[in-house]
C-alpha cells in the first residue's frame, strides 16, 4: 500500500513539474506570436517564476525576459506606424527584461553535474540588454522629473522608481555578463547616471544606495565633488565617524576648491575641541594655497572659537583683503568687536562717580564703533541674509544711541 501511495506522490510531482514547464513553453509561444496576448504570457510565466519546480531554471527567466523584450518591440512598432503607444511601458519593459536576464545568466552559470558551465543565453541576452540601456536612462529621468513635481510619499515613490532605473543601468556595468565590454572604463555617461542615482537616493535618505552608487561618480570632473558630498553625508548619517572623517579628507585632497569637505572637517575638529588638529590642517591647506579666501576665513574662525580675538581679527581682515565681498568675514569681525565690548563691560566700573567711569564708557563705545562699519558692510553685501547683520546692528545702534538707525532696525 505504501509503495502505491509513494508512486502516486511521484506522479503528482511529475505532473506539477510538467504543468509549469508547459506554462513556460506556452508563454514563449504567445510572446513570439503575430498578435501576442502579453497579459496571458505574463500570467503564465509569473506562475513559473515562483513555482519551486521551475523558478531555478535559467530557461524560465530567459522567457520572462523575452516577453518584456517583445512587449517593448510591439510598442516601438506602434510608434513607427504612428499608432498610439505606451512610452512608459517601453521603459518598464526594459527594466524588467534586464532583471530577468540577470537572473537567467546567474542560473545558467551554475556548473552542471560534470562541473561544466554551458551558458547558451549570455551572448544574445547581453546584446539585447546593451541595446536597451538607453531606455533605462529615459525611464529614470521620467520618474526623477515626476518626483520633483511632488512632495512627501508621492515624491519618494517616484524617486524610488528613478533610482531603480539608474541603479540597473550601473548594475549592468558591473555584471559579469559584460566583463569584456569593460563598461566602467568605456561608458562616459555612467558617472552622470551614478550621480543621479545617488541624488534620488539622497532625497529618500537611502544611505546604503548612496554608498553603493555614488563611488562610481566621484572621479567625474563635473559631478564628482557632489557625489563625494553624498558619500560623506551618508557615512555621517550612519554613525561611522572614522569613515566620515576619512571621506572628508579624501574630498579635500581630490577637490580642494570645494569648501564642503574642508568646512565640515574644521567644524568637526572645532566642535570636539580639537583645535590643534584643526589649526594644523588649516595651515597645511594655506601652505598649498596661501591666498585662498575660504582657508583664511576658516583660520580666523578657529581663532574666533578659541577666543584669540586679535588673531581672529587678523585673519578675517586677510580674508576681506583677498575677497572684499566676503560678507561672512565682515559679519564675524563685527561680532568679535561686540564680544570684546561684552568682555570689557564685565570688567568696567559701573559707578558713575568713579573717575574711571567716563574712560571705560569711551573705551566700550570704541568697540561698537569698530563693529558698526563691518555689520553695515555685511548688510550691504547680503541684505536678505539677516542672520549676518540684524542682531549685530540692533546691538550696535542701541549702544551708540543712534536713534533713527535703531528705530529702523527695531
Amino acid at each position: 500500500m505504501k509503495r502505491v501511495l509513494f508512486s502516486m506522490v511521484l506522479l503528482l510531482v511529475a505532473s506539477f513539474t510538467f504543468a509549469q514547464e508547459k506554462n513556460v513553453k506556452e508563454a514563449k509561444s504567445i510572446a513570439n506570436g503575430v498578435n501576442p496576448d502579453f497579459a496571458k504570457a505574463e500570467e503564465l510565466i509569473n506562475q513559473a517564476l515562483t513555482n519551486p519546480e521551475t523558478k531555478d531554471n535559467a530557461e524560465t527567466w530567459d522567457v520572462a525576459g523575452l516577453i518584456q523584450r517583445k512587449r517593448s518591440e510591439k510598442e516601438m512598432e506602434n510608434a513607427y506606424l504612428r499608432k498610439p503607444y505606451d512610452t512608459l511601458q517601453v521603459y518598464n519593459s526594459a527594466l524588467n527584461m534586464c532583471k530577468f536576464y540577470f537572473k537567467c545568466d546567474e542560473l545558467a552559470q551554475i556548473p552542471n553535474e560534470k562541473g561544466k558551465i554551458k551558458n547558451k543565453y549570455r551572448k544574445s541576452n547581453s546584446a539585447t540588454i546593451l541595446a536597451e540601456r538607453g531606455n533605462l536612462i529615459n525611464g529614470g529621468i521620467q520618474f526623477f522629473n515626476l518626483a520633483s513635481q511632488k512632495e512627501g510619499d508621492a515624491a519618494n515613490e517616484d524617486n524610488k522608481k528613478a533610482l531603480d532605473f539608474f541603479a540597473t543601468y550601473i548594475d549592468i556595468a558591473i555584471n559579469p555578463m559584460f566583463e569584456k565590454e569593460n563598461l566602467l572604463q568605456t561608458d562616459t555617461v555612467l558617472p552622470q547616471i551614478a550621480y543621479y542615482a545617488s541624488l534620488a537616493a539622497a532625497k529618500m535618505e537611502d544611505y546604503p544606495s548612496i554608498l553603493k552608487y555614488a563611488p562610481y561618480a566621484q572621479d567625474d570632473k563635473e559631478v564628482g565633488k557632489y557625489a563625494m558630498e553624498f558619500i560623506s553625508t551618508a557615512l555621517k548619517a550612519e554613525g561611522d565617524t572614522v569613515k566620515w572623517i576619512a571621506s572628508l579628507k579624501e574630498g579635500i585632497q581630490k577637490y580642494p576648491e570645494h569648501s564642503f569637505f574642508f568646512g565640515h572637517l574644521i567644524d568637526y575638529y572645532s566642535n570636539n575641541n580639537k583645535y590643534d588638529e584643526a589649526m594644523q590642517f588649516a595651515d597645511d591647506m594655506l601652505a598649498k594655497d596661501p591666498n585662498n579666501t575660504f582657508y583664511l576665513y576658516v583660520k580666523g574662525y578657529l581663532y574666533h572659537n578659541m577666543k584669540d580675538y586679535d588673531k581672529a581679527i587678523e585673519f578675517y581682515k586677510k580674508t576681506i583683503a583677498a575677497d572684499p565681498e566676503y560678507a561672512e568675514a565682515y559679519s564675524n569681525l563685527g561680532l568679535i568687536y561686540c564680544l570684546q565690548a561684552q568682555d570689557f563691560s564685565e570688567k568696567a566700573t559701573t559707578d558713575i562717580n568713579d573717575p574711571k567711569y567716563k574712560e571705560d564708557q569711551a573705551t566700550l563705545k570704541t568697540f561698537y564703533e569698530k563693529a558698526k562699519p563691518y555689520y553695515e558692510k555685511a548688510r550691504e553685501l547680503k541684505p536678505d541674509q539677516k542672520d549676518l547683520w540684524l542682531q549685530g546692528l540692533y546691538r550696535v545702534y542701541y549702544n551708540l544711541n543712534m536713534g533713527p538707525e535703531f528705530e529702523e532696525i527695531d
